[in-house]
Order: C-alpha cells, then sequence, then structure tokens
C-alpha cells in the first residue's frame, strides 16, 4: 500500500490517488480487497453514481435494442437460418472481442499517473474489488457510446441488410458476458458448467492474473496459448 512515500486512503475517494503510486500501481492493485462493499471512487455525488450499475439494468436496456436489431435485418428479407447465422457469428466475434479487450487492454501495464488513473477506471477497480456488485458491469451510457463505432466498424464489412442482425448478435454476445461476469463472481453454480467457469475466472483474479482472460468461455485462451497452468495440465 506504501511506494514512493505515497499511502492510499481506503477511506477517501480513490480514483484521484492511485496515480500517485507510479511503478508500484500494478503491484498494489493486483492485492485484493475481498468485501462486498465497493470504495469511493469520486467526491462529487452525481460523478461517483454514473459508476455503479445494477446488473439487471444491462439485459433490461440492451435486449430490446437486440430484438429491434435482428427484426430490422429480418424486414430485409433475410430468412431465419440466416438470421441465425448471423447472430451466431455476431455473438463469436463478441467473444474475441472480450478476450482481446481483457488481454491487451484491461491488463496493459502502466506507471504513469494518468496512465494508473484511467486504467484503474477501466479494469484496475475490478481486480483491486473484485466483489463490488455495482461496478461488475460496464455503465450504459459508456456503453452507447461506444456502440457508435462498433456498428461502424461492422458496416465497414457487411452489407446494410446484414449489418443490424450482425451487430444484435454481438450485442447480445455482450449482454451474456456482462451477466455472466455478474455471476461468476456473486452466483452460486450448482452444476459442473457453470461451476467451472466460476473456478476458471476466481483463477484468474487470485492466482495466475495474466492469463485466463475468457469470461464467457476459455475458448480464446485455448487458441491462443493462455490457458492457467492447471487447466493446461488437464489438457494435456
Amino acid at each position: 500500500m506504501v511506494a514512493q512515500e505515497f499511502t492510499v486512503d481506503l477511506n477517501k475517494p480513490l480514483v484521484f490517488q492511485v496515480g500517485h503510486l507510479g511503478e508500484a500501481y500494478e503491484e498494489w492493485v493486483h492485492q485484493p480487497i475481498v468485501s462486498r462493499e465497493g470504495p469511493r471512487f469520486f467526491e462529487n455525488e452525481f460523478v461517483e453514481s454514473l459508476t455503479r450499475t445494477v446488473w439487471w439494468a444491462i439485459p433490461s436496456i440492451w435486449l430490446p435494442v437486440v430484438c429491434y436489431c435482428i427484426l430490422k435485418s429480418v424486414r430485409m428479407g433475410h430468412a431465419l437460418p440466416e438470421i441465425a447465422l448471423m447472430v451466431v457469428s455476431g455473438i463469436l466475434i463478441w467473444t474475441l472481442l472480450e478476450y482481446t479487450l481483457h488481454r491487451f487492454l484491461f491488463h496493459i501495464k502502466t506507471k504513469s499517473y494518468w496512465g494508473n488513473t484511467l486504467h484503474y477506471l477501466l479494469h484496475g477497480c475490478h481486480h483491486k474489488h473484485p466483489m463490488d456488485g455495482l461496478r461488475l458491469v460496464f455503465p450504459p451510457a459508456a456503453t452507447a457510446i461506444l456502440l457508435v463505432p462498433f456498428w461502424n466498424m461492422v458496416l465497414l464489412f457487411a452489407s446494410p441488410s446484414i449489418t443490424p442482425a450482425l451487430f444484435g448478435g454481438g450485442l447480445l454476445g455482450y449482454v451474456m458476458y456482462d451477466c455472466t461476469h455478474y455471476y461468476l463472481h456473486h452466483g452460486h453454480p450448482g452444476n459442473d458448467v457453470p461451476k467451472n467457469l466460476k473456478k476458471y475466472h476466481m483463477n484468474h483474479h487470485f492466482r495466475v492474473q495474466d492469463k485466463g482472460f475468457g469470461i464467457t468461455s476459455s475458448l480464446w485462451d485455448r487458441v491462443f496459448g493462455t490457458l492457467p497452468p492447471s487447466k493446461m495440465a488437464t489438457k494435456m
């Protein structure tokens, strides 16, 4: 907690403190505090409220958008088997994006003041306080902003009639990701598949933090060789 004569005060808003840790930030942020009560980020009440999101807001807000997008492609003349293929393709693309962002952006190493600050807001806070239930899903306002370039990116590679269903599939993949992520931290799975997925993700948080970047599945960890050691041993 102490580095370069700076001590983080957990009783004060954290966001503008963590940057002062410098090179010690990487070690500090990966020493988790396991508590359901999350820290305060900002002094300002309105800004603070924007950092907190209940998990059910994600499906409530975005599933209607998913349905609208899929129906738009249906109205443009695509048959149901084509629509299903587009949606599944969108979900698969999302899983790759999920893995890529988690591995290369969320776990980027920083040491500058603003680098540490931005990383803490983006993902560091989740590793420091992994059980903070109000910061496990992405705030809808931020998602809405990011969906604009994502739509334009899909439009570059797909026709106008395919884009809505493909985009809807990707958005559905995101909803599945955020809900799964929340469940892995706060749910109590009763059968093997979610139990193993929960163990896989908790392993990433508390044991091998530079491996196991998949959330909804370990597919891309297998493809790119970032399975945690225990998984690799099982695989062999």
